[in-house]
């Protein structure tokens, strides 16, 4: 059988993620840290690119690493028009609206496939990429809000919450297509979703500030409140509490949660509190998406970074196992999705999505 030879991209908003993988079996995984300090003299993400390419290719050198001969590059996607979930062969359109952002988010997981293009460019092989943050599946009723021609957008962390519910599916030998799910990826950033016979129906918009707060999100708050006290800072700094020094990073002035919840550990009252008050309001929001599946739910399933702090899981399961049984997939599935997706495509099992350049929801025909 053909061994196919598969590279991994999944930029962070500090680091790189790296994996090779020969079909399935993943030869070796690394995490190539970028000097923050260095990343701030980049005006725009995009400008990040070469500087991030010469950082991945030292890397590959020192450790001999050798791509000739992949057969194929997997860039995690993102900022390009919402569109539906799949494996999608890169192509100048996909690049240029991903570069440009014309889907309307701003992330750094716009860098993944234009670092798959830079390599594929030395070393050849195909360019993929794998649910990027702007998969939209949701359901009309989602998409309404109180002001007529503003529609919800969905951003997510697609890419692990669908790898999250085949891994739980395949473990307990269930069918996605047929299944209800609630799917949370709480890190850094917090995605809670809906998820009815394979489709993610709802979930807060985790690019755009709606939600629990996280470690650097301020998350939902009363339009009133942020008229009040938000309304006369500049907008970069509104954007930066949405994105970067909200939530615990505005509480403690560092996002790093393993500082905070040594906090919480020796029985620091405000971090206490503050904690509390992030999982309650997770809890809030897993509640908000029982009532999206009318009570219907197979599972709810967790997964991300922060479960390595057994209380809050404890605490999603005393806040919601009356819902349904929670189960904790603690890290993610990233590489090994955007891997699977690239080897599924090479072997001929499925056939990549087409790009079309337009977003998947248009409107509403009486728009």
């Amino acid at each position: 059988m053909k061994k196919y030879k598969i590279f991994v991209i999944n930029p962070g908003s500090t680091s790189t993620k790296l994996a090779l993988f020969e079909n399935m079996e993943c030869k070796f995984s690394t995490n190539v840290f970028h000097d923050s300090s260095v990343l701030m003299k980049f005006p725009k993400i995009n400008d990040q690119l070469m500087y991030r390419m010469m950082v991945i290719q030292l890397f590959l050198e020192q450790h001999q690493i050798d791509l000739h001969g992949v057969d194929a590059i997997v860039g995690r996607g993102g900022s390009c028009y919402a569109l539906k979930s799949g494996v999608y062969e890169v192509d100048d359109r996909l690049l240029d609206d991903t570069r440009n952002a014309r889907g309307g988010l701003y992330h750094v997981s716009m860098l993944g496939i234009q670092l798959a293009k830079e390599l594929a460019n030395i070393y050849g092989g195909r360019i993929f990429m794998v649910d990027p943050p702007i998969v939209d599946e949701l359901c009309d009723a989602a998409r309404i809000t109180g002001v007529s021609g503003i529609y919800r957008k969905a951003v997510s962390h697609a890419l692990n919450l669908k790898a999250t519910a085949r891994v739980h599916c395949e473990k307990y030998h269930l069918d996605y297509k047929k299944s209800n799910f609630i799917i949370c990826h709480i890190d850094g950033g917090i995605s809670i979703t809906a998820h009815q016979h394979g489709q993610m129906i709802d979930g807060n918009d985790a690019g755009g500030g709606e939600g629990p707060f996280t470690p650097t999100r301020m998350g939902s708050m009363a339009v009133t409140d942020m008229l009040h006290y938000l309304y006369d800072l500049p907008k970069e700094k509104i954007q930066s509490l949405c994105y970067e020094t909200g939530g615990l990073s505005s509480y403690f002035g560092t996002s790093d949660a393993d500082k905070i919840h040594a906090l919480v550990e020796k029985g620091n009252p405000k971090a206490q509190r503050v904690w509390e008050a992030m999982i309650y309001q997770i809890n809030k929001w897993i509640g908000s998406m029982a009532t999206v599946l009318q009570g219907h739910v197979d599972g709810i399933l967790l997964t991300g970074g922060l479960l390595r702090f057994d209380d809050i899981i404890q605490g999603i399961k005393v806040g919601c196992e009356w819902i349904a049984p929670v189960y904790a997939y603690p890290g993610e599935f990233e590489q090994e999705a955007m891997a699977q997706g690239a080897y599924d495509v090479l072997t001929g099992k499925i056939k990549p999505v087409h790009y079309t350049g337009k977003p998947v929801w248009t409107g509403f025909e009486d728009d």
